[in-house]
Formats: C-alpha cells, sequence, structure tokens
C-alpha cells in the first residue's frame, strides 16, 4: 500500500487539539511530538494568532537587509536598459557617471534585476572556440588599421533597400562612419572614404572581405578602391575567404548595430540614417567598451597626422625601369597587345629587367607578376610558383615610392 503522506501543518494541528483536550500537560505533549517546550508555545501562539494559516512553515529569509536595491535604482537601472539596450556591465559604468559617489548593485545583482524584470532574452548556447587576435596583432595605435565592411542589405518600411557602409578605426574601436547607401558601387562607396579621410586623416592600412567594391577577382584582388586607396599611400588588407573572425572586431559592433537600429527598420530611408547617426553618437562617446577598459572609444581615438592630398597623386617609378600605359580593354604594347587587366585601364606599369627574356611588372608598389617577353605573356605570382627565382626577394626590387610629389606639402 502506498505511504501516508502527512502535512506538516496537521501535524502541528494534531499538536494544538490535545493541549485543548487538556488530557496532558504541555511538558508531556512536547516529550511526545519531539520539539521543545519553546517550539510548543511558538505553535501555540501562531495559532492564536492566525489560526490554521499560522500553523504553515515561514521563511527564514530576513524581510529586510541593509543591502537591499532600492525601488528608485532599479527604476534607474531598468530604464536604461530600454534606452540603451546594453548588459550590466556598461550600464553599471553609465550610472556610475551620472550618479557619482552613489553606492550601485554590483554587477551580478543588476543581471538578476534584469533577468527577473523579463529584460534579458536567454542566447542559443554554442561552442566555442579560442578568439584569433593575430590578423589585427600589428594595430598598435589610432589609424593603424581601419576595418570596413557592408552589414549586409534590408529594406526601409517605404520599400528602398539599405546598404550599411560602416567604419571603424581598428585600435580605438571608433566608428568613423555608419552610412546607409542605396548600393554598393564604387561611385557610392568613394565620396563616404573622402569625408572620412578630410575628417580624420590617412590610416596606414585598411582592412575589407574580398567582396565589391573593396576587392575584385581581377590580378592582386584589385578594385577601383583599393587602386585609389594604394595611390594615397594606404596599404589593402583583405581577409582570407569565409573567415569573417579575422575581422572580428568590426562584425561585432555589426551585431550591435542591427540589433539597436534595424530591429525593426525605420519607415523611411531617412529616418534609418537618423538612427546609425545617433546609434555612432552613442557608441563613440557614451557606450563603454571593455576592451578599452570600460572607457569610450572617442577618448582613445586621435585623427591621423596625414592629411588627405588635395590631389589624387600619381605612381613613379625608379630610374632604368621601363613604363607602358595600360589601354582600355587592359592591355599594354610590347610590340603587340598583351593583355593584363581591365582594371589597370589608363594606369601606368612598370617593368624591371630580369634577364633578356623576364620582366618582373609593378603597379606602384604591388608586384604583379613577371612578363614573358619572347611569347609575350604575363605569369601570375600562382603561376610563378615553380619559378621562385624570378620572385623579387629583395625589398629594394619593388619601387621605394609611389607618389610623383606630395600635393599635401605644396
Amino acid at each position: 500500500m502506498p505511504w501516508m503522506e502527512t502535512r506538516v501543518s496537521g501535524h502541528r494541528m494534531k499538536f494544538i487539539v490535545e493541549y485543548e483536550c487538556e488530557e496532558e500537560s504541555m511538558a508531556e505533549l512536547c516529550r511526545k511530538y519531539g520539539v521543545s517546550r519553546k517550539t510548543g508555545y511558538k505553535w501555540l501562539a501562531r495559532w492564536m494568532a492566525d489560526g490554521p494559516g499560522g500553523l504553515e512553515d515561514r521563511s527564514r529569509s530576513p524581510r529586510s537587509h541593509p543591502n537591499q536595491v532600492s525601488a528608485e535604482q532599479v527604476e534607474a537601472i531598468l530604464e536604461m536598459r530600454d534606452r540603451y539596450g546594453w548588459g550590466p556591465k556598461k550600464l553599471r559604468v553609465l550610472l556610475a557617471r551620472e550618479h557619482p559617489g552613489v553606492r550601485l548593485p554590483a554587477i551580478s545583482t543588476m543581471e538578476h534585476i534584469l533577468k527577473d524584470q523579463g529584460r534579458v532574452i536567454p542566447r542559443k548556447k554554442r561552442r566555442r572556440v579560442p578568439p584569433q587576435t593575430q590578423p589585427l596583432g600589428h594595430c598598435d595605435g589610432a589609424n593603424a588599421v581601419w576595418c570596413c565592411d557592408f552589414k549586409g542589405h534590408f529594406a526601409t518600411g517605404d520599400g528602398r533597400r539599405c546598404y550599411p557602409l560602416t567604419i571603424t578605426d581598428g585600435f580605438s574601436r571608433y566608428l568613423l562612419r555608419c552610412q546607409g547607401l542605396a548600393q554598393t558601387e564604387y561611385a557610392a562607396v568613394r565620396p563616404i572614404f573622402e569625408c572620412a579621410f578630410r575628417e580624420h586623416g590617412l590610416p596606414r592600412a585598411i582592412r575589407s572581405d574580398n567582396g565589391p567594391p573593396f576587392a575584385s577577382r581581377a590580378v592582386c584582388g584589385l578594385s577601383r578602391l583599393s587602386m585609389w586607396w594604394t595611390k594615397l599611400g594606404i596599404e589593402a588588407e583583405r581577409i582570407e575567404p569565409g573567415k569573417p573572425q579575422q575581422n572580428g572586431r568590426h562584425e561585432r559592433m555589426h551585431l550591435t548595430l542591427k540589433q539597436q537600429t534595424a530591429s525593426p527598420p525605420a519607415s523611411t530611408a531617412r529616418k534609418q540614417q537618423q538612427r546609425f547617426d545617433e546609434f555612432r553618437e552613442r557608441y563613440n562617446h557614451v557606450r563603454p567598451h571593455e576592451a578599452l577598459d570600460m572607457e569610450t572609444p572617442a577618448s582613445w581615438y586621435e585623427p591621423s597626422p596625414r592629411a588627405y592630398p588635395a590631389r589624387e597623386p600619381e605612381v613613379s617609378y625608379p630610374e632604368g625601369w621601363l613604363t607602358r600605359r595600360v589601354q582600355k580593354r587592359g592591355e599594354f604594347y610590347w610590340r603587340a597587345p598583351v593583355l593584363l587587366s581591365e582594371v589597370l585601364s589608363g594606369e601606368m606599369i612598370g617593368l624591371s629587367p630580369v634577364d633578356g627574356r623576364y620582366w618582373r611588372t609593378y603597379w606602384g608598389p604591388l608586384w604583379l607578376g613577371v612578363f614573358d617577353g619572347h611569347h609575350r605573356r604575363m605569369l601570375t605570382p600562382l603561376q610563378l610558383r615553380r619559378q621562385p627565382e624570378l620572385a623579387p626577394r629583395d625589398p629594394k626590387d619593388r619601387p621605394s615610392a609611389t607618389l610623383q610629389d606630395d600635393p599635401s606639402e605644396e
């Protein structure tokens, strides 16, 4: 047969009933039920005060304690969470700025408050891998490396497509530009970079993925945009295909950008850009960053000393080199047309002699491959893996300067 279930309150009720029958004394009843007389009188007092409900177990936790978070602090935490959407670490730093000298709850306490109030949506657990920091290991100061990318595309409420172009400084995480564009073509992207260069100066390198307009399938992955960067003395860095973690700092910013500006999108493209501008202001000047000792990106960033030139520089080559201009269809002439790449049309290339047959071919500081003068054809760096002796070994084999002059010094 099943065990008989007995509630604690029923057990205590029997104690009270027997006590009121006055057949046994309090001391005898307490010995019978295995409790102290103090406990027996406590049950009797609860029965007389609250009736049967007083015999239920009560919580032993204190009704109040000196470290309890006040209702005003809870309201301030929730208000900031609704306004910015940040986690407890950043919210605590922001509260400390706005209320100096006030004792604030711990980060873990704020996390419990957000969870209890339904302000946290649990993420799906995923297997984590060690972070890859090597690709940006050389990012040792402001403007050493800028990172750029498009945050996908989405349609605003009026049906127009929006392609957010973002540019950040890899060292300080400063969001230099966040512009919603209608297309991703070179003509639409270049003015955004020009404004960034005029306002902040020139970086040492710009890191991007392998998609247009940052790169192409032409020789050396050149595109019109990356060629313009090269003329300005900016190194065009590209991550490996299919490895966005090599630009992880920028991709992490994109997650926050999407959550706070495009979920859901604005009703018009103009209002969407207003969201981007407000986000950029908060991201740079208000939002604390854990990688910056909980300081803001604006406090770490400073403009580049390299000013944007008034005129677009031209490439030049050392004395003794042959030069050829690439024609409209991407060919240069060597007693006959030699196909190179249409992306270089109108540009001057330099040829450094190796022997009577081979010529190392450059555009500015970039090695394009080796020209075979006997067969009038170009050998790309991939085709030269079996002939490593033709590749440049000494840095002196490359052009030392890419600019004919520096217009910024005029």
